[in-house]
């Protein structure tokens, strides 16, 4: 049988048929001496000789070729139950598994010490044999020549002696790019004796945006055409580096044009400085009367009256907009706006938690906003609640995710702006976090107990109170230890045992060297002004999705904290800012800007709001099952309450699990709805409507025009506008209320009215 490695020679006996080769291959498997130590001191040629250095190791040599070529990725045999009965565990999280799974699995089939190039793992993984994966290691590759050597070593793993991986460095230095530049990067490897290797060839690479900076699987950039920002991820052996870069546009901008641009305070001048980087020029300012729109549609969800707008408009004080956001800010529709953002983020399925349970959650959260608690009680209050569903709401989000693990993904989602449902099961791919990060934060829930009604769906209506037990911990799904509550980062004071464990993470949360907290809020809250955040998405804050302007992101953090968490203040703080006054009209040079806030960027109102502001503008309100009379979209505390225009408008849906998404972009459906719902229709022909009231009025057809117009868009109609309307009222055969009519449901039907501006 010693003859078997020259026989299988690659170089001279490539015609042997894969049939021949699996025969001979199940005779040396059943060889003890074959299969023995021996297996490794088998007569080579020069060809396979080993680097003088040291012999290929698994984990540092053969686990990062079989994640820089795709074979550990969730599409191939990383999935959960791997592919055609060969798995391995995602991106190479477990090197056991993967050992155990290549050398020992199918009977140790997968690896043919005496003849490694016949080894089945390199006849599929070079196209030798069949494979659904196609060809991952070329006969020519130094990837397929590494796997030859670590056979030919007997398959070592790493052991004391060998150095501890540590990090990877992406060189050269960022720098900004040229359209259609190119730039190789090189990915150096650090390790506990301070070595250095190159690992470029056998790391993973992704662009965050590929349309601005491409990236080859070798590291290669390519810039693209269009002007932006994207991060390169390098990843290697668990570890991620970045990358970013700009390409400005090639236009250079003037610099007394950026002098001269309008800075209210650190806001302007952070997104100034950066859009002159890019030479970018932000838009003209808006005037008086969108800014009193926006203004009321941001901070209240609710359109300003036809006599608000007046008002304004007339007002020739210096400091009207800050004096307005003042007002909004005190006024009682502020708690029941944040409150229905919140609700989207907490708010459970009524069916599952009980009735009375999801309505005590809905009075606190307008409570918290009503009271204008500050953010660190707010977090407090929800993360450490405790007592009953029924009296306290901040416990009915622990009635609704009920393990240490839910919770952990919904409160670092929320609160620190990271997801981290990836590393419940895995190494998370793009982030550093372990499943031993996970499950050691989730530690801190691991003594929530509970005592009452349990849940019993489609009806669970009983009271349920939330304690803290006196045992209870968290173990690690894979080794079984154990686990101590420890924080994502950073260190903070063990638990003892008199703590609830949860007072020691809020207390770590709203420590002041954690300043992912203040930003996590600062940045959600920016979002929520402006429809795109600073990390967009707002909740998924991670080195491979960077801020778009990081040092506004920490003044930003930095100014909520000083506030001591206030809301209202950091409000004030953004909506006096010049940049949240500019226009979302574009010019030549922030056409193609999505990220920069050199223009505000338009959004699909909520589907409470378009709701109320239909019923404000025609005079006639909803009338909603369960809730007093008057009440408005804005103030249901569940989403189930029956209405055909909050579905069709992209509310959550209720039977979701959580009932958290909401439809961001305007459809077909909601068009048609618009159009056509009978319900509209009764509120434009109803006797008590805006039309009848108007028409029946002494106004001039000027007049009821205007009025119409500063209901519906908060503003004065143009004179364009006016002209091609006044002619309408000299029909004898339409009535004036059926014009109006007419007139109110074309302007119901356009996107100055659906849209944000």
């Amino acid at each position: 049988m010693n003859c078997l490695p020259s026989l299988f020679d690659r170089r001279h006996n490539r015609t042997l048929t894969a049939g021949l080769i699996h025969f001979f291959a199940s005779l040396v498997l059943l060889s003890p001496v074959c299969r023995g130590a021996d297996a490794g001191a088998e007569p080579r040629s020069e060809e396979f000789a080993l680097p003088e250095s040291r012999p290929p190791k698994f984990e540092l040599d053969i686990q990062p070729i079989l994640t820089a070529h795709g074979c550990n990725a969730g599409g191939c045999h990383g999935k959960a139950r791997g592919q055609n009965g060969f798995s391995l565990s995602l991106l190479g999280f477990d090197s056991d598994f993967d050992y155990r799974s290549i050398v020992s699995d199918a009977r140790g089939r997968r690896i043919f010490p005496s003849s490694p190039v016949h080894s089945l793992l390199l006849t599929k993984s070079s196209g030798e044999l069949p494979h659904g994966g196609g060809v991952r290691l070329p006969v020519d590759s130094d990837a397929y020549q590494t796997v030859i050597d670590w056979i030919h070593a007997g398959m070592p793993r790493v052991d004391a002696s060998d150095p501890a991986f540590q990090r990877i460095e992406i060189l050269p230095a960022p720098h900004p790019l040229l359209a259609g530049q190119t730039e190789a990067l090189t990915v150096v490897a650090h390790y506990s004796d301070g070595t250095t290797r190159d690992v470029t060839q056998t790391s993973f690479y992704q662009s965050n945006e590929p349309a601005i900076v491409a990236v080859e699987p070798n590291g290669r950039l390519t810039a693209g055409d269009l002007p932006g920002e994207a991060t390169i991820m390098a990843r290697f052996m668990g570890q991620i580096s970045t990358w970013s870069t700009a390409i400005p546009r090639p236009e250079a901008i003037e610099e007394a044009r950026y002098a001269s641009l309008p800075s209210h305070n650190f806001i302007d001048e952070l997104v100034w400085q950066k859009l002159r980087r890019l030479n970018i020029v932000p838009s003209e300012l808006i005037t008086d009367e969108k800014f009193l729109r926006r203004a009321c549609l941001d901070l209240i969800g609710r359109l300003p009256t036809s006599s608000e707008v007046r008002d304004f408009h007339s007002d020739t004080e210096a400091d009207k907009r800050e004096r307005l956001v003042d007002r909004l800010l005190d006024r009682p529709e502020y708690a029941d706006f944040w409150a229905n953002k919140w609700a989207d983020l907490l708010r459970p399925n009524p069916y599952r938690v009980g009735i009375k349970a999801t309505l005590s959650l809905d009075g606190w959260l307008k409570d918290a906003f009503r009271e204008n608690m500050p953010y660190d009680d707010f977090v407090r209050g929800l993360v450490t609640a405790k007592g009953s569903t029924w009296r306290n709401g901040a416990t009915s989000v622990f009635r609704d995710r009920r393990t240490p693990e839910e919770l952990t993904t919904m409160f670092s989602q929320l609160f620190l702006g990271v997801r981290l449902d990836c590393a419940k099961c895995h190494q998370h791919p793009f982030e550093i976090y372990s499943q031993k990060d996970f499950f050691s934060l989730a530690a801190y829930f691991g003594r929530v107990g509970f005592k009452g009604t349990g849940l019993s769906p489609p009806i669970s209506g009983g009271e349920e109170i939330v304690m803290v037990a006196s045992q209870g911990g968290v173990t690690h799904p894979i080794t079984g230890e154990l686990l101590s509550p420890d924080p994502l980062w950073g260190s903070f004071r063990d638990v003892q045992a008199e703590d609830d464990p949860r007072d020691v993470l809020v207390d770590w949360m709203v420590s002041a060297e954690n300043e992912r907290f203040s930003q996590a809020a600062a940045n959600r809250i920016w979002g929520e002004l402006f429809g795109v955040g600073i990390v967009d998405p707002v909740d998924d804050i991670r080195a491979t999705n960077p801020p778009s302007n990081p040092a506004l992101l920490a003044a930003l953090g930095d100014e909520f904290r000083r506030s001591g968490f206030d809301q209202k203040q950091l409000l004030r703080t953004i909506t006096r800012s010049a940049t949240y006054s500019l226009s979302s009209i574009p010019n030549p040079t922030n056409a193609g800007d999505p990220l920069n806030f050199s223009r505000h960027y338009r959004r699909l109102s909520r589907a409470e709001l378009l709701a109320d502001a239909v019923s404000d503008i025609t005079g006639i309100p909803d009338q909603f099952d369960g809730m007093p009379a008057q009440s408005r979209s804005m103030q249901l505390w569940t989403f189930r309450t029956h209405s055909e225009f909050l579905d069709a408008f992209g509310r959550p849906d209720p039977n979701q699990d959580p009932p958290c998404e909401r439809l961001p972009q305007a459809t077909m459906g909601q068009a048609l709805h618009l159009m056509n719902a009978p319900a509209i229709q009764a509120k434009l022909s109803s006797d008590d409507g805006l039309p009848t009231r108007l028409a029946a009025s002494a106004m001039t057809t000027e007049e009821k025009i205007d009025e119409v117009y500063l209901n519906v868009y908060s503003r004065f109609p143009t004179f364009d506008e006016r002209a091609a309307l006044e002619p309408l009222f000299a029909d004898a055969s339409q009535t004036q209320r059926k014009i109006l009519e007419d007139i109110l449901w074309s302007l119901l039907n356009t996107p100055e009215f659906i849209y944000e501006d």
